[in-house]
């Protein structure tokens, strides 16, 4: 079994009925490609448990997801260990770079037992280093680039260690040579802390620099998977 599967998951919206299978391995990055109203997004959300998949028929499965060895179906998107990143970064305004980034860590302390005020601060500061903003701690939202804070918002998803990342087309509100920087720091970001994820994306040399693998998705159904240097403009 791979890290992580997803099989027969369904979703039915009117005009489009999603169909969803895949299987990444540990460390490893997965696109899902394909026009605006493909149900990429959908398909993101189904992971993470923010939508319930469908029930085709009375008894049947409404699909399976397993992560790291765990059913992680019916369990509440809290506890699957999933980290999103969105198109838009969605910092708190009125908390710090630092503590934006800590908030997380302070979430997993209300539940397990953790890191203190004090301690998540310096932890989240650290973490900053990593994604080149030195010196931003104590910065608030409005005083941040677009680039900036997508930085900050993939920092504070990643500082809890998802044992997933989902990235819900997270440049599109970007320039285009901002868009190639962040896809480069993800990837080598990924590379060097080894999580697992999967990339919405429209875009096509996006998909094949970031992914290690790829799936087309139109109009809900997977048309086409396979490695990035195979993949062109014709399958979208």
């Amino acid at each position: 079994m791979s890290y992580f599967e997803v099989r027969g998951l369904r979703k039915t919206w009117p005009g489009i009925r999603i169909e969803f299978s895949c299987s990444i391995e540990k460390g490893c990055m997965l696109g899902i490609a394909g026009r605006s109203g493909s149900g990429k997004s959908t398909v993101l959300r189904l992971i993470a448990g923010l939508l319930e998949p469908d029930v085709c028929k009375k008894g049947e499965e409404k699909g399976t997801i397993t992560l790291a060895g765990k059913d992680i179906q019916n369990l509440a998107p809290a506890k699957r260990s999933i980290g999103m990143v969105f198109q838009s970064a969605a910092l708190f305004p009125h908390l710090r770079v630092d503590d934006n980034v800590a908030y997380g860590l302070r979430c997993l302390s209300h539940l397990r037992g953790g890191l203190p005020k004090k301690q998540s601060r310096i932890r989240a500061a650290e973490f900053l280093a990593e994604f080149g903003l030195e010196g931003f701690a104590e910065r608030y939202p409005d005083s941040l680039s677009g680039g900036e804070a997508q930085r900050v918002s993939l920092a504070r998803t990643l500082i809890v260690r998802p044992d997933l990342v989902l990235f819900d087309e997270p440049f599109s509100s970007l320039d285009a040579p901002l868009r190639k920087k962040l896809a480069a720091d993800i990837r080598s970001l990924q590379k060097k802390i080894g999580f697992t994820g999967i990339v919405v994306t429209h875009d096509i040399e996006e998909a094949k620099f970031m992914c290690d693998d790829i799936t087309v998705l139109r109009r809900g159904s997977q048309i086409w998977t396979g490695k990035p240097q195979d993949f062109g403009e014709e399958l979208l």
